[in-house]
Order: structure tokens, then C-alpha cells, then sequence
């Protein structure tokens, strides 16, 4: 496959332009980066359209672009778990997500850890919230680069080798760079343009494709059955739809856990930021039902038989299956454009993981066990330090081991950062339960899910078991939140008995209330756009 020049060009352009607005975001709205409530939460200032824009760009990810329509275009239905998922999180969480930015501001908590510390007074359970989320984002971000190298290859360049690595590197060299310099306001001015890139992408997707596919009749036509619908249930097995039910209930109770999702949500300036954001975020899944259907146009169209694209389907898998699509269906101009919807579609999250993931360490594990007097600078200097290590990790990751490792991580991402679910989401409402049995659960959820995992050779998440004479298949983050739910509520009960004393609790009641009167003043404020938007 020869490089395409044209493709090329608008990529690159469009990548220097959102380089120049990386370094540019220092300058915005300015305030002193050297604290990291500035450098890691923008201060708090973002408003109804920046925080839709950041977290549209935070949880609508490169990898989003490329495996949701992989999934499609290799399993068929199942891929569009991911549709009901992004529709059941919303409502969860426009109730619980203000109230722990309330308590988040009155407190100072940079991270959720902070707030587990600072609930139960534990520094261990503290510490098992920031190393799962640590250990959940780090794949995250190698995904992210997976994407970069999937468009990059589907470009004409060869991603083999040292030189082939060269682009990749120097995307990410830059994405380091100003992401040390600007902090959360990079990511939150690029996802303006990744957007604007990507519903641009996806209304001509949506038009132009099933056109030359003769209609939207004629691409399902041509879709093998097996694959447009779940498997159906039996006598004794309940087919796909446990495992379709559970993958999306799973996954939405997963998704606001990760540190990327909970940094973007503390950086909104109030609680009903957040309420307007969970009520206007569904745009983005009536997005990701055409990214997800571009699988559909893909097996349609019958890219995958191609010989100009077989050695990139050979190398990249499913994975290919997007970039040959638009490449098969769109002038080249075009090309570039879709393509750095991706590629920057990658940036965005991937600053936003490693200023959490960063923000975690310095917080929870340099300031609570190595150096708890450390100064404000030098923990903000720290921070920025850390983000470094944690892209360039990243990229170690994506340059010397398999592609594959970092999807089984990934996988495995998703059962680990569910487990954090009771201290955090449990504890917003209650100190029932107590903080060593929410450790032992931990533990327990932490050891079941990867054994799970491990059972079924880290190719897939979803396990099967006989019960009452049905095979249930399920999500395997379900069954691990499980064992850490039973273990949480024994051991608390344990605690009870044995009456150990409880731990201390540094917030109140009151904390908890973000004072923005939902009810009375939405429609208002509907009306008026924040100041820093």
C-alpha cells in the first residue's frame, strides 16, 4: 500500500493546529499551573459546554472509534452493548456524580481517592483506590496509541521497526509536551476540534456509505444473520442476552469510575454542571449507534476481501476494518479528515488518563507514604513529572510488547475499576460499611475478576456458569463485584460483632449538598452559558 499523500497532508495539518492549541491553553483563563488544583482540575472553571466537550472527548475515545465497529464487524450484534450502556450511565449518574463534586469542592479532593481517605480514614483503602485506578488507565492509554498506529498504517506508512515507530513517537512526544505545560485545559480546548471532526466524519458517514451500498435495506441484506441478531435462548441456556445485559450494565456502572472520567466531572464549576452535562452527553450515544453500525457498513462492503488492504487487515485484524471502510468509500481529502478525528480522538483522552493517573500517584501514594510535607509546587511539579512517565510507559508498552497485551490489560481494566464502586458510590451515602471489610472486598473482587479473566485465556470477559440446570453467561466484572459486595457486607458485620472501633469521618453531612437547587433553577440555567465557556 502506497502512502496517500493527500490523506496525509490534512492529517498532519490538522495535527499541527491542534498542537498549536495544546501550548496555546497555558495562556487560557490563566492561573497559576504550578498548583496542582489548576494544572490537574483547570481550577474547577469549566463550564455546561467545556465539561460536555471534555468529557465527550474523555469517554468517546480513539479506541472507541476503532473497536466498538471492530466488535461489530467480527461478532456481530453483541458489538452494541455499548449503545444501551452510554443510555443507562447518564441517569445514575446525574444523581450521584454532584453530590461527590460537592463534597470534592468543599474539601479540596483532587482525586477519588482522596475522597475514600478522607471518608473512612484509611490510607490503604486510600491506596487500593489510586493503585486499581492507576492499573485501569495505564492500558487505556497504550489502546489510545493503538489507534494513533491503526491510522497511521492505514495511511500508507509502515508502523514496523524503529523507523515505522518514528511518527508515534513524535505524536506522543508532542502530546507529553503540552500536556506539561497546559495541564486539563489542552485536552479541554483540543476536544472542541476532536468533536467538530468527529460529527462532521460520522454525518458523512451516516449519508454518503449506505448510499453507495444501495441503501440501508441492502447493507443489512448483506450482513450474515448470525450476526445481526443475539443469540437466542434455549431450554437451558439463556443465548447471548445475559451476556449482552450484563456487558452494558457492567460497563456503565464502570464508566464514570475511571480517574480520566472522575477528573473531568471535579473540573465542572458546580453540580448542576454536571446534572445539565448527564442530560446533553445522550448526544453522543446517538454517535456512537452509527459508529457501531459502521462494523455493519464494513461487512458490507466487503473490505475486508480486498487484496490493496490485506496486508493491513493481516496485521491490525478487526481493528482495520473502520480505516479501510473510509478509505474504500471517500476522496482522500476526506480520508484525512476522518482520520484526524481519530488520531486527536486519541490525544484528548490520553492527556486526560495521564494527568489522572498522575494526580493519583502524587496524592494518594508520594504525598500519604513518602513525603507527606511536600509543598504545593513541588507536588504540582511532581504531578506533571509523573505524566510524563506515564505516556512515555505507555508507549514502552505499545513499542516492545504485543498489541494484544494491552487489549487483555484493558479487559481486565474494566473488571478491576468496578471494584472501587463501594467505597466510593456506597460511601457517598453511607458509613455503614466499614473500611477494612471494603478492603477485603476489594481484594476479593480484585482476585475473582482476574482469575476469571485468566480462566478464559484473557481473550474475552464474558463467563459462563451452570446454575439450576441454565449456562448463564455473564460479564466477569458482575460476578467479581459480587464476591467483593458479599465480603464487604460479611466482614462489616464481622466488624460489628467483634466491635472493633469504627474509623473517623473528615466530612459532614452538609458536604454533601452542592446548594444549586436543581429542581428550581434547570430551565435557567439552560438558558446561560458559564462565563469560562
Amino acid at each position: 500500500m502506497n502512502i496517500n499523500v493527500t490523506a496525509t497532508i490534512v492529517f498532519v495539518a490538522l495535527f499541527g493546529m491542534v498542537t498549536v492549541l495544546g501550548f496555546f491553553a497555558s495562556r487560557w483563563k490563566q492561573a497559576d499551573l504550578n498548583s496542582l488544583h489548576e494544572w490537574g482540575l483547570a481550577g474547577r472553571r469549566f463550564g455546561t459546554w467545556l465539561t460536555w466537550f471534555l468529557l465527550g472527548g474523555d469517554l468517546y475515545t480513539a479506541y472507541t472509534f476503532i473497536a466498538v465497529p471492530a466488535l461489530v464487524f467480527g461478532v456481530g450484534a453483541h458489538g452494541f452493548f455499548s449503545v444501551p450502556y452510554t443510555i443507562l450511565v447518564y441517569p445514575f449518574a446525574f444523581l450521584v456524580f454532584p453530590r461527590l463534586w460537592a463534597v470534592a469542592h468543599k474539601h479540596g479532593f483532587i482525586t477519588p481517592a482522596d475522597f475514600v481517605r478522607a471518608r473512612y480514614n484509611s490510607p490503604y483503602l486510600a491506596l487500593a483506590i489510586a493503585v486499581t485506578g492507576i492499573l485501569a488507565t495505564m492500558p487505556y492509554i497504550a489502546l489510545q496509541l493503538i489507534g494513533i498506529e491503526v491510522v497511521i498504517g492505514a495511511l500508507g506508512f509502515s508502523t514496523e521497526g524503529w523507523i515505522g515507530e518514528l511518527p508515534l513517537i513524535v505524536a506522543f512526544a508532542i502530546l507529553a509536551a503540552y500536556t506539561y505545560a497546559s495541564g486539563l485545559r489542552a485536552p479541554a480546548m483540543i476536544a472542541i476540534v476532536k468533536d467538530v471532526l468527529i460529527y462532521t466524519t460520522i454525518i458523512a458517514a451516516v449519508i454518503v456509505i449506505p448510499t453507495q451500498l444501495g441503501g440501508y435495506a441492502k447493507m443489512f441484506a448483506a450482513i450474515p444473520p448470525e450476526k445481526l441478531l443475539l443469540k437466542a435462548p434455549s431450554a437451558n441456556d439463556f443465548g447471548g442476552y445475559t451476556a449482552y445485559a450484563t456487558t452494558a450494565f457492567g460497563s456503565a456502572v464502570a464508566l464514570f469510575l475511571y480517574p480520566h472520567a472522575m477528573t473531568a466531572l471535579f473540573s465542572a464549576s458546580s453540580g448542576n454542571t454536571l446534572r445539565r452535562n448527564m442530560m446533553l452527553l445522550p448526544a453522543y450515544s446517538m454517535v456512537l449507534g452509527i459508529i457501531a453500525l459502521l462494523g455493519f457498513m464494513a461487512l458490507a462492503s466487503g473490505v475486508s476481501s480486498l487484496p490493496e488492504y490485506a496486508a493491513q487487515f493481516k496485521q491490525y485484524g478487526a481493528s482495520f476494518a473502520v480505516p479501510a471502510l473510509f478509505l474504500h468509500s471517500f476522496p482522500d481529502w476526506f480520508v484525512g479528515i476522518a482520520f484526524a478525528a481519530i488520531g486527536i480522538g486519541a490525544l484528548v483522552p490520553a492527556a486526560i488518563m495521564s494527568i489522572a493517573a498522575s494526580n493519583l500517584y502524587t496524592r494518594n501514594i508520594h504525598r500519604e507514604f513518602i513525603n507527606p510535607n511536600i509543598d504545593a509546587k513541588r507536588e504540582t511539579d511532581l504531578a506533571k513529572l509523573v505524566s510524563l512517565v506515564v505516556k512515555f510507559g505507555a508507549l514502552a508498552f505499545i513499542l516492545w510488547l504485543p498489541q494484544q497485551y494491552a487489549i487483555q490489560l484493558q479487559l481486565l481494566g474494566g473488571v478491576w475499576i468496578i471494584q472501587t464502586m463501594p467505597a466510593i458510590i456506597i460511601g457517598l451515602y453511607t458509613r455503614w460499611l466499614d473500611h477494612r471489610a471494603l478492603l477485603l472486598g476489594w481484594a476479593a473482587g480484585m482476585l475473582t475478576g482476574t482469575l476469571i479473566v485468566a480462566s478464559l485465556g484473557f481473550k474475552s470477559s464474558i463467563f459462563s456458569i451452570d446454575l439450576f440446570g441454565y449456562k448463564i453467561s455473564a460479564f466477569a466484572a458482575v460476578y467479581a463485584f459480587a464476591a467483593n459486595i458479599v465480603v464487604s457486607y460479611v466482614g462489616t458485620l464481622v466488624v460489628r460483632a467483634l466491635k472493633l472501633p469504627p474509623s473517623s469521618d473528615a466530612t459532614q453531612p452538609h458536604d454533601y449538598e452542592d446548594n444549586d437547587e436543581p429542581a428550581a433553577s434547570m430551565a435557567a440555567d439552560l438558558k446561560s452559558v458559564p462565563a469560562v465557556d
